[in-house]
């Protein structure tokens, strides 16, 4: 079997400006990075046909170490969609640098459902990760030198809530002192990182509308409080115009292709574990003006990913999903099933027909909001056709729909099955209007309340002493109707990563409340997820390599 680096190299690139102008975008308005790769400017989004647009949500069961494969359908439903006469595109998040060289590898898909040139999105690509750490870093660099000048003044900071980010993943800069070596080098300040993915900046880009309410929202970060109480925001500061400057071109989705030659959008990179999980709303949007069917994904699984999709991005963007598919695996229902690691590639219907209480709890929490559900079987060489018959029937008695696909083994031949019943989905039961779980006028406990009780099905909460003050100046700022994100394990629908399955009556702990004023959300830190990553004993940059010009190791 080939890998995906193999796939892709073998795959013959088309000029991106062909790309553009299959979707209808003239060759003189897209801006070229390299050959194989562009960025598309924001005039050109309609929003009159945006509003009669086909969206298409893909997500996911609980995800596991064995891998679910979210990306990949994504990109493979896409090029289902297209070899049944159907134009579609896919609009994904943009790869951590983290990742592909912790944990992960790369984020680009897989097989021969991939997004090419994949070493270039995989890795820098058009900068927009390192814009972001760009700009995150230089407010901080300038709000340092505000303390710095301003040390024997009346005009410093009594709390500063603004910290560093970097797109690695590095446990030792998650909490540091600063300003450290005498007062020629700065105030000595505990401080720490975060990995650009849960930057503020980060959800500010995958949220504004355009270069305007880019300005906006950035001026409006929260960075400290002063003597007096008083918030202290980047307008503050005085610097808005100038952190917009550096974010100008990261604004701008990117343009890209399929490895069957067909386009695809990637831009914006926040995790659903510590961030909202989506790509932007500007390139979801530029998808929906040049093609009848868009694919977007929002992960982890569902009870992060696209809990956030509906409740932040659909409600501040206006957008919704005719249908939601979810993606599941043999060897990840085995899991939840409680069926031990080493055997879950060998047959055990016992052992999967346990774990379909997964997920039967996230098609429940996605018909909550009115979703038309499709389940997606993802099929690997080791599943039986007696397992994949087991999931079918019992997604028939659930009333929704089944389809399996080999995507990642054969392209766009292997997800015509799941494109012919989403296109029929849409045409004959598209999903209802968007029910959200909460409303913006709940205050922010109810809001936990209601996210944790009915998607996770938690029976308590409880909070710090530093969430009970972070709920105090939320109220005292006055912006306890903005949308909350939680963050916490991805691995379970507690705060316990190896709680498989689906956990009851547990209780989760609100450990802090960030105020991202800029993005106007509210991230809800419940147990101990950390927003700096760190990396594993066997990182996959062990097996990343320059071999004869050509990079090796990025799967």
């Amino acid at each position: 079997m080939k890998t995906d680096i193999e796939i892709a190299r073998e795959t013959p690139l088309r000029k991106i400006k062909t790309i553009a102008e299959s979707l209808g975008i003239p060759r003189d308005e897209i801006l070229n990075y390299g050959r194989y790769i562009a960025k598309v400017p924001l005039h050109l989004i309609d929003e009159e046909k945006v509003r009669q647009h086909n969206l298409i949500l893909v997500t996911a069961i609980t995800p596991t170490k064995a891998g679910i494969g979210k990306t990949t359908v994504s990109i493979g439903l896409a090029l289902g969609l297209n070899q049944i006469g159907l134009q579609a595109v896919p609009v994904l998040r943009e790869p951590s640098l983290g990742p592909c060289f912790g944990m992960k590898g790369g984020a680009a898909g897989g097989g021969h459902a991939q997004v090419l040139p994949m070493e270039n999105i995989n890795l820098h690509f058009t900068g927009d990760f390192h814009a972001v750490t760009s700009a995150h870093n230089m407010i901080t660099a300038l709000l340092d030198n505000y303390l710095y000048q301003n040390r024997h003044s009346c005009f410093g900071l009594k709390e500063i809530k603004w910290k560093r980010v970097l797109d690695v993943n590095d446990r030792s800069l998650r909490n540091i002192v600063s300003g450290l070596g005498g007062p020629a080098n700065g105030i000595p300040t505990e401080t720490g990182f975060d990995i650009t993915p849960a930057s503020e900046i980060m959800a500010i880009l995958c949220l504004a509308s355009d270069l305007d309410d880019l300005k906006r929202r950035i001026g409006n970060i929260l960075l400290g409080y002063t003597y007096d109480d008083k918030p202290f925001t980047v307008n503050d500061l005085g610097v808005a115009g100038a952190i917009t400057v550096l974010l100008k071109d990261a604004l701008l989705p990117n343009l890209v292709q399929t490895t069957e030659n067909t386009p695809a959008f990637i831009h914006g990179g926040p995790f659903a574990n510590i961030a909202h999980g989506c790509n932007s709303i500007i390139a979801t949007k530029m998808a929906l003006t040049f093609s009848d069917y868009v694919i977007t994904e929002a992960g982890f699984g569902a009870d992060l990913g696209a809990e956030k999709f509906f409740n932040i991005k659909c409600r501040k963007a206006g957008l919704a999903p005719k249908v939601t598919v979810i993606v599941a695996t043999a060897q990840s229902l085995k899991l939840h099933g409680g069926v031990p690691e080493a055997d879950i590639k060998r047959p055990n219907p016992e052992g999967l027909r346990n774990g379909l209480a997964n997920l039967d709890k996230h098609i429940e929490n996605m018909q909550g909001f009115g979703q038309s559900v499709i389940v997606t079987f993802n099929r690997f060489d080791s599943d039986s056709d007696e397992e994949i018959a087991l999931v079918a029937e019992h997604c028939r008695r659930k009333g929704v729909g089944f389809a399996v696909n080999t995507v990642f083994a054969d392209g766009g031949n292997g997800g015509k099955e799941l494109a012919r019943l989403v296109a029929e989905t849409i045409e004959q039961s598209p999903s209802e209007p968007l029910r959200f779980t909460y409303d913006d006028t709940d205050g922010v406990r109810t809001k936990i309340r209601k996210v944790t009780e009915t998607i996770y099905g938690a029976s308590n909460v409880t909070y710090t002493t530093l969430a009970e003050k972070k709920l105090r100046q939320i109220a005292s700022l006055g912006i306890a109707h903005y949308p909350i994100c939680i963050a916490k394990t991805q691995y379970s629908f507690s705060s316990d990563p190896k709680a498989y399955g689906v956990t009851k009556d547990f209780e989760l702990k609100v450990r802090d409340i960030i105020i991202n004023n800029g993005a106007e959300m509210l991230v809800v830190i419940m147990g101990e997820i950390m927003r700096m990553p760190g990396l594993p004993k066997n990182p996959q940059a062990l097996h990343i390599d320059l071999v004869n010009g050509q990079v090796e190791g990025l799967s």
